[in-house]
């Protein structure tokens, strides 16, 4: 006798629903890719450029807008996520706003786990989605409580922390590495020589990274990582550290080394100080016009020390970071002088090193870096 078992689950509300995720997908055009203006007198005949990958630009308004969209299309997919399911997320920032969106967009209700301490205009914009915001005492209780109330809603936690490096097609499908290779495809040096990301689940540098080798570019990947962040340290020390403290710098680092991080495909790691980050991304917002978010200014850090090095030894070439967030976001903290002197954050200490890299591409900061 044969035995046969079957689930009976209707595909109809989850081929729409993956639909209606292409559809707005297909709404949207590519986000921009800036040419950062560069002092031309200073390159002492190296050829350079700087380029700004500008992920603001999504209808969320951050780089983490596609995670998002493939952390639900990997739910979809995989059968986690229906028509009634309840969608749970440890995050404050702009991964749950990107996620309540798609909620929002499927019909289903949206759930963000976060401390008790988030700014209240983040909790506005998690909720202006149409988000439930859930708050915890300490940074490492998010994961737990979100999967707590995952199980009991009957619900689904997308656990970007883990599950960012594999709900990306990191082969294409127009991924963002895709993206910067077809964009830099007419300029000087379309192969760029670095591209420099942020360590904050680890799935867009594990995206870039593996896309790099599956092309067999050149190129090569740096992330750089805020204080207080376990990446740098176990990149560094080849094991994983926990730190136990939250990144002051908001999109980026965390308190222990997330599953989707994955160090060997990382070619160097720079550790930024959080003042840094902070005078980087005013420093831009004024050469643009237009506010950053603080882990642009880390990003741009690290771009600016790789530029500096790329001159210094005669190296031509293209370096290609991202804009992930827009500084308007961040109007009443990074921007506003009483909140930095309240976390005892004075951008000004780096003005001097930003000073010298804009009068003759010169670094004049020697902070922690390390290859691999």
């Amino acid at each position: 006798m044969t035995s046969v078992a079957a689930h009976t689950r209707p595909r109809g509300w989850v081929d729409n629903a993956i639909r209606l995720i292409e559809a707005d997908s297909r709404r949207s055009a590519d986000t921009h890719l800036l040419r950062y203006p560069l002092p031309a007198s200073w390159s002492g005949g190296v050829d350079i450029a700087l380029y700004l990958k500008d992920e603001s630009t999504h209808i969320t308004g951050s780089l983490k807008h596609r995670l998002a969209r493939s952390l639900f299309l990997y739910g979809l997919c995989n059968g986690w996520i229906g028509e009634h399911t309840t969608v749970v997320e440890a995050s404050s920032g702009s991964t749950a706003v990107s996620e309540a969106y798609f909620a929002a967009l499927l019909g289903l209700p949206f759930v963000a786990v976060m401390t008790a301490s988030t700014s209240a205009s983040k909790v506005k914009l998690i909720e202006a989605q149409g988000g439930r915001c859930h708050f915890v005492d300490e940074p490492g209780e998010v994961y737990t409580a979100a999967q707590r109330i995952a199980e009991e809603t009957g619900g689904h936690y997308l656990d970007q922390f883990t599950n960012a490096e594999r709900a990306t097609d990191w082969r294409g499908n127009n991924n963002i590495a895709e993206s910067i290779y077809d964009q830099m495809s007419a300029e000087r040096h379309p192969i760029p020589t670095w591209i420099v990301v942020g360590a904050g689940t680890g799935g867009t540098s594990a995206t870039i990274g593996r896309y790099v080798r599956y092309r067999r570019h050149e190129t090569k990947l740096c992330v750089v990582d805020p204080e207080n962040s376990a990446f740098f340290p176990s990149y560094a020390h080849g094991r994983d550290v926990v730190t136990g403290a939250p990144s002051r710098i908001e999109g980026i680092g965390r308190p222990r080394v997330e599953p989707s991080f994955l160090p060997e495909i990382v070619d160097r790691m720079v550790s930024v100080p959080d003042a840094a980050s902070i005078a980087a991304a005013h420093h831009v917002s004024r050469v643009l016009g237009r506010r950053v978010g603080p882990s642009t200014g880390t990003n741009v850090w690290g771009a600016f020390g790789l530029l500096a090095e790329m001159v210094a030894t005669g190296v031509g070439g293209s370096v290609v970071t991202l804009i992930a967030d827009s500084g308007d976001r961040y109007a009443d903290t990074y921007y506003n002088a009483d909140w930095l002197a309240g976390h005892n954050l004075n951008p000004g200490e780096h003005a001097d090193a930003l000073a010298e890299f804009e009068r003759s591409c010169g670094w004049v900061w020697s902070g922690s870096s390390t290859t691999s």
